[in-house]
C-alpha cells in the first residue's frame, strides 16, 4: 500500500489516500506494453484502401500497335502496370490489421504503464472532478492550478455530461472512464488526474480479475 496526497480542483490538499502496490507499484513489463499499444494502434486501422489490379481496369486486352516495324517494344495490352491507367502489378485490397491482445496481458500492461506513471510523480490524486454548467473557465482554472502545462488525462468513475462537455473545448485536457481505460491512453498523456472513485473502479477491476484468473 502507498499513501499518496489528495488534491482539490483548486491544487489545494484536501487529506490523504491509499493506493494499492498491485496496480500502481508494479514491475514494468515493457515487452507487454509494447504488444498492447500495437494491437490498439493496428485495430484503429480502416484497412479500406483498394487499388485495381491488371483484370480489374477497364477496357480490352487488344494489342495497342503491331507486334513489329513500329520501332517500339512489343506491347501484349494497355493494362499493364508499365502502361498508363493499367493496373497494379501487386494491388492493394481491402483487410483487417486487428490484434488479439488476452486480457491477462491487457490487465499486465495497464498496471505496467500507471506504475510507470506513478514511479515517475506523472500521476496526481483527485478528491473529485465537477465542473458545474459545463464552464470550459473552470477547467482552465483547475488546469493552471494543478499546473497542467501540457497534455493531461482526468480519469473519473463514471459519466458527468457538463464535465465532458466542459473538458472537450480544453486542448491538451482529455476525459476518460476509469472502467474504459487502456495503456495508450496513459502513456500518450504527460499527466495523469485519477479521482478517488476512479481509484476504486480501477482497483477493484483488478481485483475481479486475480480472483477470477
Amino acid at each position: 500500500m502507498a499513501r499518496v496526497k489528495l488534491l482539490n480542483m483548486a491544487g489545494e490538499e484536501v487529506g490523504s489516500l491509499t493506493v494499492k502496490d498491485s496496480v500502481f507499484k508494479q514491475e514494468v513489463n515493457e515487452a507487454l506494453v509494447h504488444e498492447t499499444i500495437v494491437a490498439t494502434l493496428a485495430n484503429a486501422r480502416q484497412g479500406t484502401k483498394s487499388n485495381l489490379s491488371r483484370r480489374e481496369v477497364r477496357g480490352h486486352a487488344k494489342k495497342p500497335f503491331a507486334q513489329k516495324h513500329t520501332g517500339n517494344a512489343r506491347q501484349g495490352s494497355t493494362k499493364g502496370p508499365h502502361q498508363t491507367g493499367g493496373g497494379n502489378a501487386f494491388a492493394v485490397k481491402p483487410r483487417s490489421f486487428n490484434k488479439k491482445v488476452n486480457k491477462v496481458a491487457k490487465r499486465i500492461a495497464l498496471s505496467s504503464a500507471l506504475s510507470s506513471k506513478f514511479a515517475d510523480n506523472e500521476i496526481l490524486f483527485l478528491d473529485e472532478y465537477k465542473v458545474d454548467g459545463a464552464k470550459t473557465k473552470s477547467v482552465k482554472e483547475f488546469a493552471n492550478k494543478l499546473g497542467l502545462t501540457r497534455t493531461a488525462l482526468v480519469i473519473v468513475a463514471e459519466n458527468d455530461k457538463d464535465a465532458t462537455r466542459a473538458t472537450a473545448n480544453i486542448e491538451g485536457i482529455n476525459l476518460q472512464i476509469a472502467s474504459k481505460l487502456i495503456v495508450y491512453d496513459v502513456l500518450k498523456n504527460n499527466k495523469l488526474v485519477i479521482t478517488k472513485e476512479a481509484v476504486k473502479v480501477i482497483e477493484e477491476g483488478y481485483a475481479e480479475w486475480k480472483h477470477t484468473k
